[in-house]
């Protein structure tokens, strides 16, 4: 019998997801402790951020080993595994793939072997838009490709082919030619380093343990293994720690442009970014709807859960009652079969069921944190309207979805996004809701207590802080593509003997031949 993929994603059709979340990194340095199992309980702070493979790496000074699988950190970490995996530094990762296809060869920790014997493991949050050239790079030194298909090798590879310098002086001499989102977490056998992109779209937190330091995607994972929170990684910022302690460089000039649809949608609401609760913002964002889009009803319910905090301040700014309305299976996705045909046409059903009493008979306001295709909500409409609802009016607490992400987010595409097509009447029939109204995007950066100009509001307004390469060589799966082209056109150079080291399904590493 095939295992469940045990996905937590709120997708109610694998045919036509929803916005999926970015990655997890984890990283610790703490001698004495038991840094494997602070990574796995970092790591399953972040599931949320992508729940398709999970990986640590760890050290002991001597040598660095890799476990990695496809699965849930749950599903690939046993306690005998984490036991073996012995050392006084570690990273992790939890992965949803924005570059490369979700195999097993994508999973990260990437790790890569130098001539002069250092090994070099990385865990990357982000999406890079060079990739393309930067696998000519690659192609051009000769360097030997391990099967993967993403972006974060390809940083790995670059990192260890300059044998002649120390990691961190790799790192400051590749990272300046990274363009797009990234917040790495990375280590050799004896230093635990991050960075993060000069626009800092992606969150980094640096944390203190009573005998170490953590770094992590959100500050949710520092709470969990006991950490305070010190600072974020700055953007345009390297950090490495060693027994010599916490040093700190500068790769670029900070430009930043933290993620909006972070506060959304893709952070834990414990979550504390540049000095905001992430609660705190979505219960402001539904405050401001209610202000900017109300209307008589008696009933305020959320799309459990990420609708949650937005209802929330919906029926305190409005005075209408917040209830239940919509029950949720939280089990969903955990299945050991391939959803049928027949189960398919359930839709939503095998996600959401609604509460008839509650809703029978109600003018209800259903708060949601985004409309990407439309699906959700229209199947949502669909099933209060046929529990009794007199009047279903919907409330968004981001604006408009019109353009898509290439800084982490894995968004659908422009042509297959709600709002690129038809104007707010037109998104209001087709979801067949009475009204509609989505928070204004000023309603929404105010919340963040962000100025607008420390934002990327890619996705809602088209204005992209990065620059994107022209023509196709961009996407999810361009390495599939281009990578075989680039290949081709290397020149004939002689390999450089700068072995990848593999982790085998089982976690075993070993030398290539």
């Amino acid at each position: 019998m095939p295992r469940g993929d045990g996905r937590l994603s709120h997708d109610l059709d694998p045919q036509r997801p929803g916005p999926q979340d970015a990655c997890g990194v984890f990283g610790v340095w703490a001698p004495g402790e038991e840094v494997a199992n602070l990574t796995y309980f970092g790591l399953y702070a972040l599931q949320h951020r992508g729940q398709e493979a999970a990986g640590i790496a760890v050290s002991d000074g001597s040598g660095v080993v890799v476990y990695k699988d496809l699965g849930l950190v749950a599903q690939v970490f046993d306690e005998p595994t984490l036991a073996s995996l012995r050392g006084h530094l570690a990273i992790g990762h939890a992965r949803y793939s924005t570059t490369g296809g979700s195999t097993w060869e994508n999973a990260q920790p990437t790790i890569r072997s130098t001539t002069s014997g250092t090994t070099i493991a990385l865990a990357h949050n982000g999406n890079l838009v060079n990739t393309a050239e930067l696998q000519r790079e690659v192609a051009e030194r000769g360097l030997r490709a391990d099967g993967s298909t993403n972006d974060t090798s390809l940083v790995t590879m670059l990192l260890a082919s300059r044998p002649d310098l120390s990691v961190e002086a790799a790192a400051l001499e590749v990272l300046p030619q990274l363009r797009g989102a990234f917040s790495f977490v990375f280590m050799d056998e004896s230093t635990l380093y991050a960075a993060r992109d000069p626009q800092g779209v992606r969150p980094l937190v640096l944390g203190r343990l009573e005998r170490g330091w953590v770094v992590a995607s959100e500050t949710a994972a520092l709470d969990i293994v006991g950490a305070s929170v010190v600072r974020e990684v700055e953007p345009g910022e390297l950090i490495a720690i060693d027994e010599d302690g916490l040093r700190s460089s500068r790769f670029a000039a900070p430009e930043p442009k933290g993620c909006l649809f972070e506060y959304v949608y893709i952070a834990r609401p414990d979550a504390t970014i540049a000095g905001r609760n992430v609660h705190s913002a979505r219960v402001q964002i539904g405050r401001q709807l209610a202000k900017e889009h109300p209307v008589e009803a008696d009933l305020v319910i959320p799309v459990p859960e990420s609708g949650t905090p937005a209802a929330i301040g919906y029926a305190e700014e409005s005075g209408i009652t917040y209830g239940a309305g919509l029950m949720k299976n939280p089990y969903v996705g955990r299945t050991f079969i391939q959803p049928s045909q027949t189960l398919r046409q359930l839709g939503i059903r095998l996600k959401l069921n609604p509460l008839r009493e509650n809703v029978r008979g109600k003018r209800l306001v259903v708060v949601d944190d985004s409309i990407v295709r439309g699906n959700t909500q229209r199947a949502i409409v669909r099933m209060l309207r046929e529990a009794g609802a007199l009047e279903v009016h919907v409330r968004i607490s981001s604006p408009p979805v019109n353009w898509p992400c290439f800084y982490g987010i894995d968004f659908a595409t422009r042509a297959e996004l709600l709002a690129n097509g038809l104007d707010n009447d037109g998104i209001r029939r087709s979801i067949g809701a009475d009204t509609l109204g989505y928070v204004s995007l000023s309603g929404l950066i105010a919340a963040t207590e962000q100025p607008k100009t420390r934002l990327c509001r890619a996705c809602f307004d088209g204005e992209y802080p990065i620059e994107l390469p022209a023509g196709n060589l961009i996407g999810k799966h361009v390495l599939e593509g281009v990578g075989r082209r680039v290949v081709a056109e290397a020149p004939d150079t002689p390999e450089q003997n700068t072995a990848p080291l593999v982790a085998t399904p089982g976690g075993v590493i070993t030398h290539r031949p």
